[in-house]
């Protein structure tokens, strides 16, 4: 029990207090998973699945069945005394209807293949809108590593700093260098201080960023796993933008979404001329009713009635007939039978005058497939110029990359120098600041154009289809 107790102490509080470290992948699957947007285009795509039941549901026929039972109260003929009484009567009755469309100019037919590219049209949206989340992810995670490489510069120069501040105090009290030069160090130690608190709230934000993205609340203890990313070699630097911008205009969905919405517009135009077209129908209805109440039927009595005389003798005439007799009501399966009906025929409607509402429809209609075109054509012509925006942002960044390495090379080498002088008293703090002062903010600059040169290439080969990593 005491081992077993030794090792619950050991164990518990790393569970406890363990930190989650998130990956990209992980936060893109976070993302897809709680981003409101895409849950929005996730119900806009169920909507147009139930268009398309609607759209089926349009082939079979309407059947409809009703019933009902009704309460007649008033002053009616008793028929037992035919004296006219406060009576109530009670009646049922139950009637089928069917109605099935034979010819509507194929409007069916239209408005299935109408929900049909309505549905692709959603998928299109959906996955469009998952990439566009997945890169906005990968933007927040680039941005969380460079400021957090950044601050890791940042206190690295700090704390050099606060050793040179130490050995300076050395020089100085030996005689080497001038009490001036002192407060020259002590004053760029002001700075650095500074320096690295703006880096640590950047730090801190771009996590606040990220972790709002992700619909996360403990910004305190998010972090993102600790792994160093080397600028990636990619194969989309090798292509043209010509070969970029045609991969994507056949394959991206965003394009792929407006091309749909042409289709669906052009699917409109058929349905409205369609309206236009005669249409028939043909229908059936059956009905029956039941009654209640008592009835009068003949009875086995036979009764003689005068119906008139003979002429020239005066002899009454007479005929015989069942005297009638109160009876209860018929049962209900007997009613059934007994007061059935049907009815059953064609239907024809030629459409002729309708106040131009159906001729507007196809012009209006007509007017949306060019506005269709005309959104579609832009769409590509904007793609065509952010694709050649996106190379030429991603050379030239890369570019500025390579300056960066050269400069920071040539920052070293001019710092390293300067220090040698400073030691030795040939060179003043405030020169000697100067130059490493140089030579940070050319860490940097190395810094961010290196994390400016990964996202841009993510950009670039998020358009050439390219899956989304930045390893």
């Amino acid at each position: 029990m005491r081992f077993l107790k030794f090792i619950i102490i050991l164990i518990v509080p790393n569970i406890l207090f363990s930190q989650k470290y998130w990956t990209l992948q992980e936060c893109v699957d976070r993302a897809l998973e709680m981003n409101i947007s895409i849950k929005q285009s996730e119900l806009d795509y169920a909507g147009s699945e139930i268009e398309k039941k609607g759209a089926i549901g349009s082939f079979l026929p309407n059947v409809n069945v009703s019933s009902s039972h009704s309460w007649n109260i008033g002053l009616n003929q008793n028929i037992t005394t035919g004296i006219l009484e406060n009576v109530t009567t009670q009646f049922s009755s139950m009637n089928l209807n069917l109605n099935v469309n034979i010819y509507s100019g194929l409007q069916n037919i239209k408005r299935l293949h109408r929900a049909n590219l309505s549905i692709l049209a959603r998928q299109y949206q959906l996955e469009d809108m998952t990439e566009n989340v997945a890169l906005l992810v990968a933007n927040s995670y680039l941005q969380i590593l460079f400021s957090k490489e950044n601050l890791a510069v940042q206190d690295l120069q700090l704390n050099l700093t606060k050793d040179e501040l130490s050995r300076i105090k050395d020089l100085v009290n030996s005689g080497v260098i001038p009490k001036g030069d002192l407060y020259e160090i002590e004053a760029n130690l002001a700075s650095q201080q500074k320096n690295f608190i703006d880096a640590k709230n950047a730090y801190y934000l771009s996590k606040i960023s990220l972790a709002q993205l992700l619909l996360i609340d403990d910004f305190q203890n998010f972090e993102i796993a600790n792994e160093t990313y080397d600028i990636p070699i990619s194969e989309v630097m090798t292509k043209t933008p010509e070969e970029i911008f045609n991969y994507a205009v056949t394959n991206k969905k965003e394009i792929k979404i407006f091309e749909t919405n042409l289709e669906i517009a052009k699917k409109d135009l058929e349905i409205s001329k369609a309206l236009l077209k005669p249409t028939l129908s043909a229908f059936y209805s059956y009905s029956s009713r039941i009654g209640y109440s008592d009835r009068l039927v003949p009875s086995d009595e036979i009764e003689f009635t005068p119906i008139g005389v003979v002429e020239g003798t005066g002899e009454r005439v007479v005929a015989p007939y069942n005297k009638m007799k109160i009876a209860s009501p018929l049962s209900f399966s007997d009613q059934f039978d007994l007061n059935d009906g049907q009815n059953f025929g064609l239907s024809l409607s030629i459409p002729i005058l309708n106040n131009f509402a159906r001729r507007n429809n196809v012009s209006q209609t007509q007017i949306n497939i060019m506005r269709s075109e005309n959104i579609l054509l832009q769409r590509k012509l904007d793609l065509e110029n952010t694709v050649n925006q996106s190379y030429n942002d991603a050379d030239g960044a890369f570019k500025a990359y390579q300056a960066s390495l050269k400069l920071v090379e040539a920052r070293e080498l001019a710092f390293n120098y300067a220090k040698d002088k400073f030691d030795v008293g040939a060179m003043n703090a405030f020169d000697f600041t100067q130059a490493k002062q140089r030579y940070e903010l050319s860490q940097s600059e190395l810094i961010r154009t290196k994390y400016d040169y990964i996202f841009k290439l993510k950009v670039l080969e998020f358009y050439f289809g390219a899956p989304l990593s930045i390893n």
